[in-house]
């Protein structure tokens, strides 16, 4: 999968497709410290959170019956900019034999035009402090660092 023109299916993830997708989430230093993909139990049911969600889009990415990528894409109605929704994109991977194929530059154009589609006026996304490859990603595809973010966590790590 060297092509940089990778064919695949966009599709709302299924529970059969939870232990490919944790297993992306695992896949890189950060993640391998967060993740448990030996034990799916706390992600079945954050499956069912997300999929009661009419305002969660968990996709993935499909090529020949195997997932290569994800994101989740979460629409948030909000009184500012005039009433306007906005677009959040998290949790985005690509499995480590298709990245350099342009997959993850395909998953982003996906979710803005998803976003377009559902009327959203502005997308938006996060991604970790050492993740500077990946801002320098995002950045080619025309987002801006604009807000300076902070989190609180309300678990111990585990």
């Amino acid at each position: 999968m060297t092509s940089a023109s990778v064919d695949f299916t966009m599709r709302r993830a299924t529970r059969d497709d939870l232990g490919a997708l944790v297993a992306m989430l695992a896949d890189d230093a950060l993640g391998a410290r967060r993740e448990s993909p030996d034990d799916l139990t706390p992600y079945e049911t954050a499956f069912t959170h997300i999929a009661d969600d009419p305002h969660q889009h968990l996709m993935v990415a499909e090529h020949e019956g195997r997932i290569i990528g994800t994101l989740q894409l979460t629409l948030i109605p909000g009184l500012s900019r005039k009433g306007s929704t906005r677009a959040l994109i998290e949790a985005v991977r690509v499995h480590s034999s298709a990245r350099g194929t342009g997959l993850g530059t395909r998953l982003i154009e996906w979710a803005i035009e998803e976003s377009r589609r559902q009327d959203c006026a502005l997308v938006q996304l996060t991604s970790d402090a050492t993740r500077t490859d990946a801002h320098r990603f995002y950045e080619r595809l025309g987002f801006e660092a604009s807000h300076v973010g902070f989190k609180l966590s309300l678990h111990s790590a585990s």
